[in-house]
């Protein structure tokens, strides 16, 4: 009982299943509680069984306070609304919040900043060792390069994803810009459409493909005249995101108040 107790949010969805499979799987964590919307099918089995599999003795609930108040951390990669309205309660119960939701607006932020002054909230557009990396080297790059080199980050998820530019690609450009001093808001490049005009010197811009049941492929282009240069992550399986998850779910245990990423979780 001295390992940690954790609830997966979104319990039914493809990520949830994931995610409760590989705390199942952990010798480090305990899987206390699996949460779903109010009206959703899954709410009131066992959550093994609507797995597919055998019974667990983990009833799927949508009272989300009863859940996480015997939980020690809350896995939640669901939506923005829902992301916010869990922030309140673990910040009540002084749970981990570990968040891989994307799509959250600057208001959701701020939401979530207030609530990280009472636990901590480890917050990432992606869980994966390899993107977190790849954020490093995009960072490290555009700041060798000037911005005589256009920069171009490039997407493709499955088309059941609903947001765009993804999450991912999000904290790509954000680490160019930073990498150049700026931030992503005064460098982002609209989605482009029609007549666009030249492309202004220094901007960031961004495609997003949607498509069959890719899992995630991230393209940070540097362009310049006469050379390119691309840094690109493949992931193949969504168990690294999980994985990462459920890492950053234990790296939290011992931490105080306060916003976290990938980051700090993987020393980086």
């Amino acid at each position: 009982m001295d390992k940690p107790g954790i609830v997966i949010a979104g319990a039914s969805g493809r990520m949830g299943q994931m995610l409760a499979r590989t705390v199942l799987d952990s010798d480090q964590a305990r899987l206390v509680g699996a949460i779903e919307r109010p009206g959703s099918p899954w709410v009131g089995r066992d959550l093994g069984e609507a797995m597919g599999g055998p019974a667990l003795g983990i009833v799927v609930t949508d009272d989300a306070v009863e859940a996480i108040a015997k939980a020690q951390a809350l896995i939640d990669f669901t939506t923005p609304a829902a992301t916010v309205a869990f922030a309140e309660l673990t910040a009540q119960a002084r749970a981990v919040h570990v968040i891989g939701t994307t799509g959250l607006q600057p208001a959701d932020l701020e939401k979530l900043k207030a609530a990280a002054r009472h636990a901590p909230i480890i917050r990432a557009g992606n869980m994966s060792l390899g993107v977190n990396l790849l954020v490093g080297l995009t960072r490290r790059v555009a700041a060798a390069l000037g911005e005589d080199w256009d920069v171009e980050v490039v997407e493709a998820h499955h088309n059941r994803k609903v947001d765009a530019p993804s999450g991912t690609a999000l904290m790509l450009g954000a680490a160019a810009a930073e990498g150049r001093g700026r931030s992503l808001d005064e460098l982002r490049t609209p989605a482009r459409e029609g007549i666009t005009g030249a492309r202004e010197k220094g901007s960031i811009g961004f495609a997003a493909i949607r498509g069959g049941d890719v899992v995630g492929e991230h393209d940070v282009i540097f362009a310049t005249a006469g050379e390119r240069v691309v840094l690109r992550h493949v992931a193949t399986d969504r168990a690294i995101f999980a994985r990462g998850a459920l890492r950053a779910a234990l790296w939290g245990q011992d931490k105080g108040p306060g916003e976290y990423d990938m980051a700090d979780v993987l020393g980086l």
